[in-house]
């Protein structure tokens, strides 16, 4: 399987509040079942109250070569944090 496949069709939200206003806190995400007759939910918390929301999932793409600037970085600190 891909990543692709793996991610999540949908973002759950916990929504309080209404407008501009509201907060929107994530607790999960949805998967569609294979037959397409359903979804798959995985719920890192489930709220007592409020409402919760579906909201269609799209990743954000990587910028090209935005790997290539930060592993310098991590390189570094890591041998910084060795002391050695």
């Amino acid at each position: 399987m891909t990543t692709e496949t793996n991610s999540p069709a949908f973002m759950l939200y916990r929504v309080d509040g209404n407008g501009p206003d509201a907060r929107w806190t994530k607790i999960g995400a949805a998967w569609p079942n294979r037959d397409g007759k359903g979804f798959n939910i995985l719920c890192d918390a489930v709220p007592l109250q409020g409402r919760i929301v579906m909201r269609a999932y799209t990743p954000k793409p990587k910028a090209e070569g935005a790997m290539d600037a930060e592993a310098p970085k991590a390189r570094a600190t890591t041998k910084k944090a060795g002391g050695r």
